[in-house]
């Protein structure tokens, strides 16, 4: 009976037990309950009749909930913010205030950049070799933080090394860059003889940071270090080698410096918006697996309108000697720029192919502007004019359609292709690198959008091309009478005398 009694007692401990643990857990859920209560009451508080005070009555809870049932049909918006979670108001808040941020933060960066495209070509240089030098900063600092602990025990002069790295690699491309100025300007001539010294220094440099870069080897740590050595020389070739010829485009006319830049923020810009509205709507497929919020709508969306922008862009641009006179002087105090303005700035008329008109129906033809059909007279194809409705002499030879155009445009249509195709796999890039190292922004330096390479680092490729494309399509030949000049100052006596008599044979 004992037993049986014990048995009883456990059952009704156990029940007792059942029971505080129900009460708990309901106690629990009114108390969230009440929570969300009161925070839904606390953001309806603004609302004619709502009430977030502890004890009301319930009609005047009734009255509230009515009130705010009234206000809210006719907000759709509040009424929307009411059925939100308090977490999902907060993230939207949050959402809204960091587009908030990035919209500041970018008029922000638009006035500087406009600021110090007014104030001068050395200026520009200078802001350029700034962002380089944070550019350099951020990507290997990602290593650095990623195996700080092993680098500070054990790898002694680490950081000093890389960053002897940075400047020898500076020194190289700048230099070079200041050689050509010098050859190009005849009034610098006079700093030939140290403009000589630049391939020795930057070699002199160049051994000096290797050997000390071998010499602080640690035998435990060398395949470490060499991976880091790697890396180095891996962001060296993006900040530096893709901007070795950065200046050169400034030095060209600065509108080989703006238009690339402003052609890659209008994608950035497009394919953000075209992806928004309009992103797996049509292609489910995802774009890139390296960075999954892309979408193909957006990188069609955003290709599309940066050509758009290009062609009316460049034209606007070309109005202005500011941007289409190139220069050869180290000016601080810059004024006005004149120059004969090449042929590219100028208004032209050109033809659109006739042969395209022939793949399409007459109907289509006749809906484009200003095409004219031209007719042969009596047959005679020598003969060729614009064809008169109702004359039987004659005969239909092909549709022509001619387009005024400053033919930058066309060469506008070219990088912005560039900057539509390519040049966002530098932003694949930097998404892998962040992925790889699991950090969201490189830095935090610019408020809403991270670090300088979250912003450049589809820039960096597009000055390349932007270089590549002008000595290939625009600046055929290098040589002028300035550089000239320069190598004869470089020749001996007797060269000299041979130079002259050469000269002397061609022009008599």
């Amino acid at each position: 009976s004992s037993t049986t009694s014990n048995d009883d007692n456990d059952g009704d401990n156990n029940n007792m037990d059942s029971a505080d643990k129900s009460a708990g857990i309901l106690s629990t859920v009114l108390s969230d309950d009440s929570a969300n209560l009161q925070l839904l009451r606390a953001d309806s508080s603004g609302f004619p009749g709502s009430t977030s005070t502890d004890g009301a009555s319930p009609s005047a809870d009734n009255d509230s909930t009515n009130n705010c049932t009234k206000n809210t049909a006719a907000t759709p918006t509040r009424r929307m913010r009411l059925e939100m979670s308090p977490l999902s108001v907060h993230k939207d808040e949050s959402r809204l205030t960091k587009l908030l941020t990035r919209s500041i933060s970018s008029l922000v960066m638009i006035s500087v950049f406009i600021a110090i495209l007014l104030s001068g070509h050395v200026y520009v240089c200078a802001f350029i070799a700034g962002i380089q030098v944070l550019l350099f900063r951020e990507l290997v600092t990602v290593r650095y933080n990623a195996y700080f602990d092993r680098i500070d025990r054990t790898i002694p002069l680490f950081r000093t090394t890389q960053w002897m790295w940075f400047f020898v690699s500076i020194f190289y491309a700048y230099s070079e860059f200041v050689v050509e100025i010098i050859k190009s300007n005849t009034k610098l001539h006079d700093l030939f003889e140290y403009a000589q010294l630049a391939p020795a220094l930057s070699f002199t440099l160049y051994t000096g940071t290797f050997v000390l870069t071998i010499a602080t080897m640690q035998t435990g740590h060398i395949k470490f270090q060499l991976n880091q050595l790697c890396w180095t020389i891996v962001v060296l070739c993006l900040t530096v080698g893709q901007l070795k010829y950065i200046m050169h485009n400034i030095y060209n006319g600065l509108i080989w410096f703006t238009l690339p830049i402003l052609l890659v923020i209008t994608n950035d810009v497009m394919a953000y918006f075209s992806g928004v509205t309009c992103g797996r709507k049509f292609i489910h497929r995802t774009f890139m697996e390296l960075s999954p919020n892309k979408t193909w709508e957006g990188f069609i969306g955003g290709g599309v309108f940066t050509m758009i922008v290009g062609w009316y862009l460049s034209r606007w641009l070309s109005q202005f000697t500011w941007m289409t006179c190139p220069t050869n002087q180290f000016v601080w105090m810059p004024g006005s720029l004149e120059c004969e303005v090449e042929n590219i700035f100028h208004e032209a008329t050109t033809y659109f192919p006739s042969q395209v008109f022939e793949l399409l129906p007459r109907a289509i033809i006749h809906l484009f502007p200003n095409v004219v059909e031209i007719c042969s007279v009596d047959g005679d194809v020598s003969n060729l004019t614009a064809c008169i409705s109702g004359a039987s002499n004659q005969r239909h030879h092909h549709y022509e359609l001619a387009i005024s155009i400053v033919p930058i445009q066309l060469h506008a249509i070219s990088l912005s292709l560039f900057a539509s195709l390519v040049a966002p796999f530098g932003g694949f890039l930097a998404s892998a690198i962040k992925r790889a190292y699991g950090i969201k922004d490189f830095d935090s330096i610019i408020p809403g959008h991270g670090g300088l390479m979250d912003r450049f680092d589809c820039q960096m490729i597009m000055a390349l091309c932007t270089w590549v494309h002008y000595n290939t399509f625009v600046k055929l030949t290098t040589v002028s009478v300035a550089k000239m000049l320069y190598m004869y100052k470089l020749l001996g006596e007797d060269e000299r005398r041979e130079f002259m008599e050469k000269i002397t044979q061609i022009s008599s």
